[in-house]
């Protein structure tokens, strides 16, 4: 098992921390995500945190993202727009609550070992959503109706919640390809839907977390959490800007080798 400190080195090194969460947030940016899933794995290859430690700080530091995204997009899509489709919101939000609680409750009583597996494949399931889903044209209209779409939003929901507490991610990489695809969303709106339900579900996932004495590694790195976040907002902005820069042909296939020589990298550390 992984007997590794629980304040890792990256309390030592804000300015290593900053810089990766500057350079992670210049990714997710580039793809309209908050690069959580980058992250993670530098939390526990760079600084060598534990596996349930780096989730919990990753999930802590996409919360500050999620919530400072969502009034940034607000000038593209307005408030108005997102509650327009609150029928959506709370479909998915019924199953992702759920799936966030179940997931945080699983992996705090997981072995560590199995822990940095289940990391390991999520992460390549995610390099594979983004490969094949991120640039895909939304439907003429929600590819089903009535109570077959309800039933597939709660277990989609469910199973995005899980991923997203296993990983402490936000989700949207999965959230974004299911409104579009299941809901027919248009790919901006999807991605101010997804921090919606995104906000909301890693709360509870949270709330479990906080129930549990891995917890307590928030307190011991609050420096290291605050500077990596720092540097996560301004990559975020940074992505942002560049985001017509880099063709997303060429950036999303290095993007997807990365989390999968990422995911490598994590099952070493079994």
């Amino acid at each position: 098992m992984d007997q590794r400190s629980e304040t890792g080195i990256g309390a030592k090194q804000p300015a290593s921390a900053f810089s990766a969460g500057a350079l992670i947030g210049t990714l997710g940016g580039l793809i309209g995500l908050g690069g959580a899933e980058f992250r993670l794995p530098l939390l526990i290859s760079l600084f060598r945190f534990a596996a349930l430690e780096a989730v919990i700080l990753n999930k802590t530091m996409s919360l500050v993202v999620v919530a400072s995204a969502l009034p940034f997009r607000a000038a593209t899509v307005p408030f108005s727009a997102i509650a327009a489709n609150w029928p959506i919101i709370v479909n998915l939000l019924c199953g992702s609550l759920l799936g966030a609680w179940c997931g945080a409750s699983w992996a705090v009583k997981m072995k560590q070992e199995l822990l940095y597996q289940i990391i390991a494949v999520l992460l390549v399931v995610i390099a594979a959503v983004l490969l094949f889903t991120h640039d895909a044209a939304a439907p003429s209209g929600p590819s089903l109706s009535g109570i077959p779409l309800a039933v597939a939003g709660v277990v989609a929901g469910f199973a995005i919640g899980v991923v997203a507490s296993l990983l402490g991610v936000a989700g949207g990489e999965l959230l974004i390809p299911t409104l579009v695809l299941l809901f027919g969303a248009d790919i901006k709106l999807a991605g101010s839907l997804s921090l919606a339900v995104s906000l909301p579900t890693m709360l509870v996932g949270f709330t479990r977390y906080s129930q549990d004495g891995s917890f307590a590694v928030i307190g011991k790195n609050k420096s290291f959490l605050l500077v990596m976040a720092a540097g996560s907002l301004v990559g975020t902005f940074i992505g942002g800007l560049l985001l017509g820069v880099v063709s997303g042909a060429v950036l999303l296939p290095i993007l997807a080798a990365i989390l999968v020589l990422s995911a490598v990298k994590v099952w070493q550390h079994r």
